[in-house]
């Protein structure tokens, strides 16, 4: 049995030859297609429960006299300790590497939609959303970019996969469309996507190559090298919160994607928005005897014709913050997100209730998603351009934490209110929680941290924004 200084020789070996060996001038570009790939899958992943919210909880809750998305929302907590998991998860990625949990979260989201595919049960429907719910948060993807990536180039090419991942979404209302011919059949439309993610993770491990950031960093750790900063490469949640506690701009960081996570409840919720607000349009016209109907006639109809739009949406408001991030700065991205992000949910809300064209509606919804997202996308990019590579992964886990924070404030101002009032009131409900926690997210922003735009990661230690 070899010695752990004979396992880290050989290991050691085996990275330098992994740092050496030519990668060909194409490996860039297919790079990014798997990135692509696994991005869609995990788009999908996150999108579908929420595009089927209204469907999924007529279906599961209506034998228990139930129909709320309020009571599927407090159903759907139940996956928060599989989120908690992940925050110990996800730092292994900075001693085992970025590839292997590339391979495994993208394999995990496929077998969680292949899980509700089957289910007949709402056990079995918890069962695969929280394993969707504990494999989606951990966007090795996103470390992936930011590691392979031009710095000058990082924040466009981030925002650009994502946008052709938005783009994929689109598949959803497709299937909707070929296989949901009444809303209880609505787990014919998991099948397909739990069929490419497992085709995608195959691909990934086969095609996909270690970053020289990560092979670089354990090097230093075998070795047993330290850091400026004294970080060492072994990573860790403990370490990552030490090193997050002690510097100024992660901590500040940190807090503003607490504040921002505060609108959370639109993520999940709009798909119910544009549904109960094209249901209170029929209403007031007379054209269906009950709510219930209104909403299934929408469900079927309108909706599924906005969903077309809606990747296009948020595939837009995913790439225009991107380049405004490269071209002028992070925190000018936040802001334009922040702002895009209110105007557009008071958009769509309205053009719902007004009877507005799915199509436009939709498009409206998905910019507002996509824009939402930036604004969080951009304020962990500058963690992670805030962090030694050592801690990467680590510290990107533990910001896992202040989203956290932010999304229980959400579920604990929004599901409360919505189990009250109705879903009919889901719009305003969100809007009020969402507009102070964007605010003071931007507030901070401005006040106390410094812009990342074009910082070399190689070089970053961490301490640069200290003083």
């Amino acid at each position: 049995m070899r010695t752990k200084e004979e396992r880290a020789v050989r290991e050691i070996a085996r990275r330098e030859r992994q740092l050496t060996k030519p990668r060909g001038k194409w490996y860039f570009p297919y790079l990014l297609l798997i990135i692509a790939l696994v991005y869609v899958t995990d788009e999908i992943a996150s999108q579908i429960g929420t595009l089927m919210k209204t469907e999924i909880a007529n279906d599961m809750l209506s034998r228990f006299g139930q129909s709320s998305v309020g009571a599927l929302d407090i159903l759907s907590m139940i996956s928060v300790p599989f989120l908690a998991l992940g925050i110990v998860y996800k730092p292994l990625s900075d001693r085992f590497g970025r590839k292997p949990f590339l391979v495994l979260n993208t394999f995990g989201m496929a077998a969680g939609l292949l899980i509700v595919y089957l289910s007949r049960s709402i056990p079995a429907y918890v069962l695969g959303a929280c394993v969707i719910q504990f494999f989606v948060p951990h966007d090795m993807q996103a470390v992936y970019i930011m590691e392979v990536s031009p710095d000058r180039h990082r924040a466009k090419i981030y925002s650009a996969v994502k946008c052709v991942a938005m783009l994929g979404v689109m598949v959803i209302p497709l299937l909707r469309h070929l296989l949901m011919h009444a809303t209880a059949q609505w787990r014919r439309v998991y099948l397909i996507p739990a069929i490419v993610g497992v085709v995608t993770a195959f691909a990934a491990l086969l095609l996909a190559k270690e970053t020289d950031a990560f092979n670089r960093s354990r090097i230093h750790f075998l070795r047993g090298e330290t850091e400026e900063n004294g970080t060492v490469a072994q990573g860790g949640i403990v370490p990552a919160l030490r090193f997050v506690w002690k510097h100024r701009q992660l901590r500040w960081l940190f807090i503003a994607l607490a504040c921002s996570e505060t609108g959370y409840m639109l993520t999940i919720d709009y798909e119910v928005i544009m549904t109960y607000g094209y249901a209170g349009h029929f209403m007031r016209d007379g054209l269906f005897p009950t709510l219930e109907s209104a909403v299934e006639s929408a469900g079927v109809h309108e909706i599924t014709a906005a969903l077309f739009l809606f990747p296009v949406g948020c595939a837009l408001g995913q790439l225009i913050p991107g380049f405004i991030a490269d071209r002028k700065s992070r925190k000018a991205a936040a802001l334009y997100a922040s702002l895009a992000s209110v105007v557009l949910l008071l958009g769509f809300m309205l053009g719902a209730s007004f009877g507005a064209p799915p199509y436009l509606v939709g498009f409206l919804a998905g910019a507002c998603i996509g824009s939402f997202w930036s604004n969080i996308d951009t304020i962990t990019m500058m963690a992670g351009e805030s962090a030694p590579t050592a801690l990467r992964s680590s510290i990107l886990a533990a910001a896992n934490l202040a989203t956290g924070i932010g999304i229980g404030v959400a579920y604990g101002v929004t599901l409360p209110l919505l189990t009250i009032l109705g879903n009919a009131t889901a719009g305003v409900v969100i809007l009020c929680a969402a507009i102070p926690g964007l605010v003071a997210a931007f507030t901070i922003l401005a006040a106390k941290t410094h812009d990342t735009r074009g910082v070399d990661l190689s070089a970053v230690k961490g301490n640069e924004w200290d003083s």
